[in-house]
């Protein structure tokens, strides 16, 4: 089942069982899978890929409010987007563990002959293509530094 089908579905029990903050970010997930759909770039297709970086992206926009909002002393809110946050998630592939990216990035390393800092963008494009969106970017990156660097 595609992931606007599944979001769709998810929207009406949504509806159905009054649950206010989820049907906020199903209709957030719609909304964005359509704005791209519908856009000029994508020719009405829409990837695997496309979709799980829209809802990284989603994801990234909660947590970076929540963030702000707690500066600003506003928990209620920093609450909602953090929720909001955990509930797009639920539509993501099942995210990889650090010691499962420690795994990888060691194995790319290896098999790239990499060693330093300059290799790192080489590493991260080869990780990030083969893990395709089950792990947070910034993640990948601090693992790959902290693995070059040390």
């Amino acid at each position: 089942m595609s992931l606007i089908k599944k979001i769709n579905l998810d929207l009406k029990k949504a509806i159905l069982s009054k649950n206010k903050l989820k049907l906020e970010s199903l209709r957030a997930i719609k909304a964005s899978l359509i704005v791209h759909q519908t856009s000029v770039q994508s020719q009405n297709l829409l990837s695997d890929e496309d979709e799980i970086k829209i809802l990284q992206k989603l994801i990234k926009q909660r947590r970076e409010s929540s963030k702000i909002y707690n500066k600003q002393n506003r928990f209620d809110l920093a609450k909602q987007e953090e929720e909001q946050a955990d509930i797009i998630s639920i539509y993501l592939p099942k995210q990889l563990t650090n010691e499962e990216i420690e795994a990888i990035v060691k194995r790319v390393i290896i098999e790239s002959n990499s060693s330093g800092l300059k290799d790192m963008g080489k590493v991260i494009r080869i990780v990030v293509n083969e893990i395709k969106g089950r792990a947070d970017g910034k993640k990948v990156s601090d693992i790959v530094k902290q693995k070059l660097s040390g």
